[in-house]
């Protein structure tokens, strides 16, 4: 059994955790990022390390995932979250345009997408895209957002696809 509610969470300096009615708040250099408490965990802050107990022992898996989520907050808004996306296909490419993010994928129109508060969107090339943002949970949604509109497929590997991914590739047809 896992025991990750068990490693404590030290805070870098410059970060501010708060707990007060159910609702965790933590502030850094990078931003500040809020999130609601579960009633079954318990959380204590003593000279800059934050503990995450279960009330009973049968909620420790609830305990590691709001440790997880805690531990996710302090490194977002210190360090903060990045996805990379690479445009794969003949005239594909992407372009950052005030708040919008205009991608051209092969369709017969533009596909321009509202990028929200809270994230960054940065084209160091026509093919690539760079999602930045201090909450993990918001970048990575906004990531598969983008590459919703034009997945990777597996004959030809066009598409859009994250930087890590690998896509495997299929045998043509034979007649």
């Amino acid at each position: 059994m896992s025991r990750i509610a068990n490693s404590p969470i030290e805070l870098p300096k410059g970060v501010e955790f708060t707990e007060s009615n159910g609702a965790i708040r933590v502030k850094g250099s990078g931003g500040t990022l809020e999130m609601d408490l579960h009633p079954a965990v318990e959380v204590s802050l003593e000279e800059g390390v934050v503990s995450v107990r279960p009330l009973k022992d049968s909620d420790m898996a609830m305990a590691g995932t709001m440790r997880a989520l805690i531990a996710n907050m302090v490194h977002g808004v210190t360090d903060g979250f990045e996805r990379k996306l690479n445009l794969v296909g003949v005239g594909y490419r992407a372009q950052v345009q005030g708040k919008k993010l205009n991608l051209q994928l092969g369709f017969s129109h533009p596909v321009d997408f509202e990028i929200p508060d809270g994230v960054t969107v940065e084209t160091p090339s026509q093919t690539e895209v760079v999602v930045k943002g201090c909450s993990k949970q918001l970048v990575g949604q906004v990531a598969a957002e983008i590459r919703a509109f034009r997945p990777p497929e597996p004959y030809k590997g066009k598409g859009v696809r994250y930087a890590d991914e690998r896509v495997v590739m299929k045998e043509a047809k034979k007649a």
